[in-house]
C-alpha cells in the first residue's frame, strides 16, 4: 500500500514538473534585429524568375533566381542604406527605390535581371518619388508622382524605365493630394484638398478636363480602391453615411454610392483582393484581434483553404503572383515566428519551401501574443495584446508599455521583434488600440481629435491600471517605450503621470506640439488644416497644445528617459528630441541620449538598429529589474 501510494506520488511530480513551462534560454540580441536570411519575394510576369531582398555587405540588396535553380545572381550592390521597395515591370527589368540617410526622399532606379545597365530614373537632390500605376501591360513604362517642381505636391510623369524620358501628365493646381488610374493605365481620377474638405475629380478620357463629383468632410471619406473593369464605376471603400467603411460600388460621373458589396459591424473593411486575368473580385479584409477575409470567388476560398491546410497553425498571406496566376508566392506568419516563403503551382497543387526569414529564432523559444480588452474611464472598449514572458508566473512582472505610433494607425497580431526581445528579457509588454486607432469606426477614430495627451493619453494609463489590478504588472517596475507617437505618449506618460513609471524610452518622439506642426515635411502641408483640426489650432488652442507639450512641463518628469533620434527625421525634427533633452539637463534628470547622424525616422541600418536596442535593454534593466529596484529603495 505504502509503495504505491510513493510511486502515485512520485509519478504527480513528474507530471506537474512536466506541465511547468520552462524559462526561455536568453537569445542574442543581434537574432531579434538581424536582417532577415530572405525576404520580399516576388515572381517574374511570366514565372520564369523569382527575386528577393537579402543582406550583402550587411544591407538588403536584390537578388533574382530562376525557378527551379540552386543559385541566384545578386543584381544591386547597395551599401549605404537597404533597399526600400521594389517591382518587376516586364520580365527583364526591375525598379527600386531607395533614399539618403532616412531622409524619405526617394530615388527610382531601374535594372536588368542580370545586373546589367542598372540607371538612376529619378535621382533629383530634395524630390520625393511615389508610384501612382506600375503600368502593368504596358511595355517599359510607369507613371510615377514627383514633388520636383513643387516641393507641397507631386505631379504625375509617365516615365520610361529603359530611356529615363519622363512626360508630365498632369499639373498639379496644388490641392491635390492623389491620383488614380483605371484599368487601360489612363489618369481617371485626382483627389483634392481645401485643407479640410476631400474632393474627387473625374474625367471620362484623358482628353477631358477634370472635374469634382463630390465633396465630403475628410471625416466621411470615399476612397476609391479600383475601376470596375469595365471601367465605368470604382469599388470605394466608405465610411459616408455610416460608422464602419464598407466596399460600395460607386459612379464617379455623378457622385453617387450604388450598391453596397460588402460591410460588417466587426470593424473597418480595409482591403480588397481582385483577379486582373479573370476581371472578377476575389474577397476583402478587415481586421478584429486579428485578420479576417470574406470571399465572394469559390476557386479563390478553395485555394487560401488548401493553403490553410497545407501550413496549419500560420497565418498565410498571398505575396505574388505571375500574370496568368497560376503560380504565387505565399508569406506564412505567427505571433511566435516572422514566417516563411513558399512557391504555389495552383496547377499542380506543388507547394515548395523557399526561406524561412529567421531560421535563427525557434517558436518554442519566443512567446504568445494574447489579445486583451479593458474598459477606458469613460466606458470604450480598448483592444491590445499582451505578451508575457514564457516561462515565467503572471505575478508582480516588471513591465514595458508599448502605445503605437501614428496615431492613427493601430497594432495587429503577429510577430513582432520589439515585443519578443522583450518579452525574452523577462518584461511583460501591453500594447493598446487606445483611441483614434484605425480599423474600429468613424466614432473611434474621431473620439481621438484634439485629445493627444488627453483622453488619448488616459486609455494608455488606463491599461497600466487594468494590468496593476490584474496582479500581472509590478507597480514599482513599469516602464513606457514608444516610437513617433508612441514617443510622444511615452514623454506625455511621464509628463502627466509621473509617479506610474519607472523609466521612459521615447524613439523620433514629438515632444512639442508648436515647434512639430512648423516643421512637418513640405508634402504634408497641404493637409495642414485637417491636421489643425484632429490635433489641435496652434492659435485657437494655444492653451490645450501648451498644456499637452511634454517639453513645455520637463519640470514634472522624475523618472529616467531614454532618447533616441535620427538626425535626418524628415517627419519629426531633430528639435523635438533636442529640446527635450536639454530641458531633463538643466535639471539634473537622468537621461540618456542617442542620434544617429545616418537615420531618418527609425533605424533602418542594422547596426544602428543593434545599438538603440543594446543601450534600451541597458537602460531598462537598470532600472525596473528587480535588485535595481531594491536598490532605489534602500538609497531613500
Amino acid at each position: 500500500m505504502r509503495k504505491s501510494w510513493v510511486v502515485f506520488a512520485l509519478f504527480a511530480l513528474l507530471v506537474s514538473c512536466e506541465q511547468v513551462p520552462q524559462k526561455a534560454p536568453l537569445i542574442p540580441l543581434e537574432d531579434f534585429f538581424r536582417n532577415p536570411e530572405k525576404t520580399a519575394f516576388q515572381l517574374s510576369p511570366n514565372g520564369e524568375y523569382f527575386s528577393y531582398l537579402a543582406p550583402w555587405e550587411t544591407r538588403l540588396n536584390l537578388f533574382v533566381q530562376k525557378v527551379g535553380a540552386d543559385s541566384a545572381v545578386r543584381i544591386t550592390s547597395e551599401t549605404a542604406r537597404d533597399i526600400a521597395g521594389y517591382l518587376w515591370k516586364g520580365n527583364n527589368r526591375l525598379l527600386y527605390l531607395k533614399d539618403t540617410g532616412g531622409d524619405e526622399n526617394y530615388q527610382l532606379y531601374g535594372v536588368n535581371t542580370d545586373g546589367s545597365d542598372l540607371k538612376g530614373l529619378t535621382v533629383f537632390e530634395k524630390v520625393r518619388t511615389q508610384f501612382i500605376d506600375d503600368l502593368r501591360d504596358v511595355e517599359n513604362e510607369v507613371i510615377v508622382g514627383l514633388n520636383q517642381r513643387d516641393a507641397t505636391v507631386f505631379d504625375p510623369y509617365r516615365l520610361n524605365v529603359v530611356t529615363g524620358e519622363m512626360t508630365m501628365l498632369a499639373q498639379n493646381p496644388g490641392n491635390i493630394t492623389g491620383w488614380m488610374t483605371d484599368h487601360e493605365g489612363k489618369l481617371r481620377l485626382a483627389f483634392a484638398t481645401d485643407g479640410v474638405n476631400q474632393t474627387i475629380l473625374y474625367r471620362e478620357t484623358e482628353e477631358m478636363p477634370f472635374a469634382p463629383v463630390l465633396t465630403t468632410s475628410f471625416k466621411e471619406t470615399v476612397s476609391p480602391a479600383l475601376f470596375t473593369f469595365d471601367n465605368k464605376m470604382v469599388y470605394a471603400l466608405s465610411n459616408l453615411g455610416r460608422d464602419k467603411s464598407a466596399l460600395v460600388l460607386f459612379d464617379v460621373a455623378n457622385g453617387k454610392e450604388q450598391e453596397v458589396i460588402y460591410e460588417t459591424q466587426e470593424a473597418d473593411i480595409e482591403g480588397v483582393d481582385y483577379s486582373r486575368k479573370e476581371k472578377k473580385l476575389l474577397s476583402v479584409t478587415w481586421t478584429t484581434d486579428k485578420n479576417k477575409h470574406h470571399f465572394f470567388d469559390a476557386e479563390a476560398e478553395a485555394v487560401m483553404t488548401y493553403l490553410k491546410e497545407q501550413l496549419p497553425g500560420y497565418e498565410v498571406v498571398l505575396a505574388g503572383l505571375t500574370r496568368e496566376e497560376d503560380k504565387l508566392i505565399v508569406r506564412t506568419y505567427n505571433d511566435r515566428s516572422r514566417g516563411a516563403y513558399y512557391f504555389f503551382d495552383r496547377n499542380t497543387k506543388e507547394l515548395t519551401h523557399l526561406t524561412d526569414l529567421t531560421p535563427w529564432l525557434k517558436e518554442e523559444d519566443l512567446a504568445e501574443m494574447k489579445p486583451i480588452s479593458y474598459t477606458s474611464r469613460d466606458s470604450l472598449t480598448i483592444h491590445g495584446y499582451l505578451t508575457l514572458p514564457k516561462g515565467v508566473k503572471a505575478e508582480k512582472l516588471p513591465v514595458v508599455i508599448n502605445p503605437h505610433g501614428g496615431p492613427w494607425a493601430r497594432d495587429t497580431w503577429g510577430f513582432n521583434p520589439e515585443v519578443q526581445f522583450l518579452a525574452n528579457n523577462g518584461y511583460a509588454v501591453l500594447q493598446m488600440n487606445f483611441r483614434g486607432s484605425t480599423g474600429y469606426g468613424r466614432a473611434f477614430w474621431e473620439a481621438s481629435f484634439k485629445q493627444w495627451g488627453l483622453t488619448m493619453q488616459d486609455d494608455i494609463t488606463d491599461g497600466v491600471n487594468w494590468l496593476i489590478e490584474q496582479g500581472i504588472a509590478d507597480p514599482e517596475r513599469i516602464a513606457i517605450y514608444g516610437g513617433s507617437y508612441g514617443g510622444y505618449a511615452t514623454l506625455a506618460g511621464l509628463t502627466k503621470t509621473p509617479d506610474l513609471y519607472a523609466a521612459g524610452v521615447d524613439y523620433v518622439g514629438v515632444s512639442n506640439m508648436f515647434t512639430f506642426m512648423k516643421t512637418i515635411p513640405p508634402y504634408w502641408k497641404p493637409l495642414l488644416d485637417m491636421f489643425t483640426e484632429m490635433v489641435g489650432d496652434p492659435v485657437k488652442d494655444s492653451l490645450m497644445l501648451a498644456e499637452v507639450s511634454p517639453a513645455l512641463h520637463a519640470d514634472k518628469i522624475v523618472a529616467p528617459l531614454f532618447v533616441a533620434q535620427g538626425a535626418n527625421d524628415p517627419r519629426v525634427n531633430k528639435a523635438e528630441s533636442d529640446q527635450m533633452v536639454e530641458a531633463l539637463k538643466a535639471r539634473g534628470v537622468d537621461v540618456e541620449y542617442m542620434v544617429k547622424d545616418n537615420e531618418g525616422h527609425g533605424f533602418h541600418n542594422e547596426e544602428n538598429r543593434f545599438d538603440f536596442y543594446r543601450a534600451m535593454i541597458t537602460f531598462l534593466d537598470k532600472h525596473l529589474k528587480a535588485e535595481a529596484v531594491a536598490g532605489a529603495e534602500a538609497a531613500k
